[in-house]
């Protein structure tokens, strides 16, 4: 393909992605299969432009004028230092600029808003502000960079010295995570589909997994012979983490409103060699009787994981926000009826907003009496983490990790 066509090709799935729900790297996925004729360079510059468009859309946006994407192309294009008019030519590639296009590229842009600066959403920035006062443009350029993968070995299978060593081996850049005792960072770039596809991870020996989630999972204090519920289990990271805790002895009963996460997690378990795991459907079944921890990894706005999918930072409305409080406070209530006297109940967000986090435990509670706080600083085993206070908040630019927040919250006996 022609620098040219690989353009109009991004500007055609930027367009599509603004119909679509989808991931971006499922979407690009899905895209690429049914157009073969694009070669592995074509699809990796392509993507790679796709990404840094979403990474970079209000900034972009600003500088145009104009948010749609063939504007948005336009905007990289000149962040880049390239010409516009010597790749809108028309053909297999965009077709020429117009007068307004013109226009707008001659133009001088006024000053950028914080949120155009720190490229989130504008109906955010009292929030965000909230989270984070005078930090906050540190806090939302470090989002704006690619994520580095971060691996949890499997204890059961696995040390982390011996995973560390096979991947080095494998010229792989590897080095351990700072925090969290089984994690290991991959370098940004080194290619996760080929860590995916390796003889390791077929082995079972190590699980992709953000420190911080390792952290949030080591913070509930899963020990052998206990009972656990995971009661929003996803594909279930955090269920094989405690699992491994565990020394697979006890029981762990991870729930989900979807069945294909749930399958997902099944699957997952039997390479990690994990037994102890049920999976209950929640739209078939529920969770029977009361549990030593209660784990509510809740539905978020994810926004704590903007460094891994840029295009959410754009599909969050304050409707969808309100749906997912409401979500989060109907999690809370039904972990409680769960959690057997003495019990520990973590909830745990993706999120960096407070809303989602620290409003919705101050509420809970309220309603919840018979809970108090456990500080996350005194249940932490490890060394010290600068995120660790009376909840857990972390984030790229303070933690080096995703944005992610965890509260633990006792039961009295």
């Amino acid at each position: 393909m022609t620098p040219a066509a690989r353009l109009q090709m991004a500007i055609d799935i930027l367009e599509g992605m603004e119909k679509s729900s989808q991931p971006a790297d499922r979407f690009l996925k899905d895209w690429f299969r049914s157009r073969r004729f694009a070669g592995s360079k074509d699809r990796r510059a392509i993507a790679e432009r796709v990404f840094a468009i979403q990474r970079h859309r209000a900034s972009l946006a600003h500088r145009m004028g104009n948010e749609v994407p063939r504007a948005l192309m336009i905007a990289s294009l000149l962040a880049s230092g390239e010409d516009p008019a010597a790749l809108f030519t028309g053909g297999y590639g965009p077709a020429p600029l117009t007068d307004a296009e013109r226009a707008a590229i001659a133009a001088t842009p006024g000053d950028a808003p914080p949120w155009v600066r720190g490229e989130f959403p504008a109906f955010l920035e009292p929030e965000l502000v909230r989270a984070f006062a005078d930090r906050l443009l540190d806090e939302m350029t470090a989002l704006q960079n690619r994520a580095p993968a971060d691996l949890r070995v499997n204890s059961l299978k696995a040390s982390r010295a011996d995973v560390l060593a096979a991947l080095r081996a494998d010229g792989i850049d590897a080095a351990p995570t700072p925090f969290a005792p089984l994690g290991i960072r991959i370098a940004a770039g080194e290619g996760n589909a080929a860590l995916s596809q390796s003889r390791l991870f077929a082995s079972g020996a190590f699980e992709f997994q953000d420190e911080a989630a390792q952290i949030a999972s080591l913070l509930a204090d899963a020990r052998s012979g206990q009972r656990i519920c995971d009661l929003a289990a996803g594909a279930g990271g955090k269920s094989l983490a405690m699992a491994a805790a565990m020394e697979d002895k006890g029981e762990i009963v991870a729930c989900d409103v979807r069945g294909a996460a749930l399958a997902e997690l099944e699957q997952r378990a039997a390479r990690a060699g994990v037994t102890i795991i049920k999976t209950v459907p929640l739209e078939h079944a529920a969770p029977q009787g009361v549990f030593d921890i209660v784990f509510v990894d809740a539905p978020c706005s994810g926004t704590g994981t903007w460094r891994r999918q840029p295009e959410l930072r754009w599909r969050l409305t304050p409707q969808r926000l309100v749906q997912l409080i409401a979500t989060q406070d109907s999690l809370l209530d039904r972990a409680a009826a769960l959690t057997a006297p003495g019990g520990r109940l973590v909830y745990a967000t993706c999120s960096i907003l407070p809303p989602e986090n620290e409003d919705r435990v101050a509420v809970f509670l309220e309603r919840h009496p018979e809970f108090r706080r456990e500080t996350a600083r005194d249940a932490w085993r490890g060394g010290d983490i600068p995120a660790l206070a009376a909840d857990f908040h972390a984030s790229p630019y303070s933690t080096g990790t995703d944005g992610f927040y965890a509260a633990i919250l006792c039961r009295g006996e």
